[in-house]
């Protein structure tokens, strides 16, 4: 029994948008990503740290939801920026619920619990979605979620995921790390960075919360364990 993570799967079963034209790291990725899914048990959970599926729509998004579905272990959803195929969390329930997926649900707007843990998380923000000046509706929008997904976790140690990095060498987001701090979290992990990107993560304790990126080209596909 342990929890792991993972972000950036980028999924593409029905879509045909292979993310094997980016170079090696990516090469059969897919195949690399069922190998070590398979090794995951039905006593174990896996957040997916966004952009998990290159479909447009729910529909187009099915097989690589099917896929998902095959390894038992829990899995809790975060959405990233190409998750195009997310809609409401009641629209996608029902859409799994008709499907007979019953290994996923959604970190979003909630908590979830593992063990003493609480599990929190959001997409967040990331500078580069619009470029400069920050898209105060948006930030603010997003701000508000983690804020909430943060106060459901009632007291216990928080374990934070986002999809964009709050920070990295040459960026921060303060308003998300503010509040991150005010709550204590204890590790935030986070996926978006690719390729060269990569070489710009921060890694390691910050104040009293440690940061990991969980990028599956990063990883080698491998999801990482954060606890027993």
């Amino acid at each position: 029994m342990a929890l792991y993570a993972i972000g950036d799967l980028h999924l593409s079963l029905t879509a045909n948008k292979s993310m094997e034209v980016f170079g090696p790291a990516w090469e059969k990725y897919t195949s690399r990503i069922e190998d070590s899914l398979g090794r995951l048990t039905a006593a174990d959970t896996l957040i997916l740290a966004g952009d998990t599926s290159w479909g447009i729509d729910l529909s187009e998004a099915e097989a690589d939801f099917r896929f998902l579905d095959r390894f038992p272990c829990r899995k809790l959803l975060i959405k990233g920026n190409h998750d195009y195929w997310w809609s409401t969390v009641s629209k996608m329930k029902a859409f799994f619920e008709e499907r007979g997926f019953t290994t996923l649900d959604f970190l979003h707007n909630n908590c979830a619990f593992y063990g003493d843990y609480a599990l929190c998380g959001t997409r967040g923000w990331f500078l580069e979605e619009d470029q400069k000046p920050h898209n105060a509706k948006v930030l603010n929008r997003e701000v508000g979620r983690l804020e909430t997904s943060l106060k459901a976790a009632e007291g216990c140690p928080i374990l934070c995921f986002l999809h964009y990095p709050p920070l990295y060498q040459g960026y921060e987001c303060p308003e998300i790390l503010a509040v991150l701090e005010k709550y204590a979290v204890v590790q935030c992990c986070y996926g978006h960075l690719h390729g060269p990107a990569i070489r710009r993560r921060l890694e390691g304790m910050r104040g009293k919360t440690e940061f990991s990126l969980i990028s599956a080209d990063y990883l080698g596909f491998i999801p990482k364990k954060i606890c027993e």
